[in-house]
């Protein structure tokens, strides 16, 4: 991989981001994987999940479901599943890119769709297999994806969600800011490349440098919940679910367009506030003043 941000640091945590916690989403069809078995479906308040798996993965299996399990408080903040969840354990990293049609991505663990989440078998993520702390923390992630496509989509529409939404909610709900690169590096690669928009235009970073894009996502999306709150943010989903697409739904709900909300962003980071301590909430529009009276 590429390695933007240049420093010993960001290699160690780069390593542990390929070993333990990659992750991709997306809308297009892959072909179910054929798998053996099926543990007894978990039907919860915040919707149905199914897991399926091949024989010598029934630990990994058991341990998925744990998983789900624990991921239920923090994922129910934003909604419940209006379909059931399948999540397919595929026995190695060969045949989870197979089922979700993704080569080269060796950082990958995870591929999450509408109704449907591709997991690695979690005992083959390394030589040591994974804790159950970090499977817990790759499905909070994983689910999140698909809680969003529900509340938003149909099966047949997309509503233009650029991905520093779609990776910012996961990484925000999963709290996985220590995963990624701080916001002090983002601004660096702000001063190294000036002309960069590492928001809007991810390029082939989310490929060779995912570590800077999952942070870049989960610090914008950070950055609009602590200014602005949760409940927008519900009401930005409620907006999308009622027909319109994410910019039109943004502006409807937050107040301002999402380019403008970037921008904003992007001073934050260039100009070093997060240093000077919270992220202040935007100040509300001044009302006009009364007309004199006689």
């Amino acid at each position: 991989m590429r390695m933007e941000m240049g420093n010993v640091a960001l290699g160690v945590a780069l390593g542990v981001l390929v070993l333990l916690s990659g992750c991709a989403s997306t809308r297009f069809s892959a072909p179910g994987a054929a798998l053996e078995a099926s543990l007894p479906p978990l039907e919860t308040a915040a919707g149905e999940f199914r897991i399926d798996y091949d024989s010598r993965n029934a630990q990994d299996a058991g341990r998925i479901r744990q998983a789900v399990l624990e991921a239920l408080p923090k994922l129910e903040r934003w909604g419940a599943l209006r379909e059931p969840v399948t999540i397919r354990v595929m026995p190695d990293h060969a045949a989870l890119e197979s089922a979700v049609r993704a080569r080269g991505y060796d950082w990958l663990r995870a591929w999450s769709r509408y109704d449907e989440v591709f997991v690695q078998a979690p005992s083959t993520w390394d030589k040591a297999g994974a804790t159950q702390a970090q499977i817990n923390e790759l499905l909070l992630h994983e689910l999140t994806h698909s809680v969003m496509y529900q509340l938003v989509e149909d099966r047949r529409t997309s509503k233009r969600i650029p991905l520093w939404f779609r990776e910012g909610m996961a990484s925000y709900t999963a709290e996985q800011a220590y995963r990624w690169v701080s916001l002090e590096e983002i601004a660096k690669h702000y001063e190294r490349a000036p002309t960069s928009d590492p928001v809007r235009n991810p390029g082939d970073l989310y490929r060779d440098d995912s570590n800077f894009i999952y942070g870049v996502a989960h610090h914008t999306f950070a950055f609009l919940v602590k200014r602005y709150g949760e409940e927008p943010v519900r009401g930005l989903l409620r907006e999308m679910r009622s027909g319109k697409e994410f910019p039109e739904a943004f502006e409807s709900a937050i107040g301002l367009p999402p380019d403008a909300f970037v921008r904003d962003f992007t001073r934050y980071v260039r100009w070093r506030a997060f240093s000077g301590g919270r992220v202040q909430p935007r100040a509300p529009t001044p009302a006009p003043a009364p007309p004199p009276t006689n």
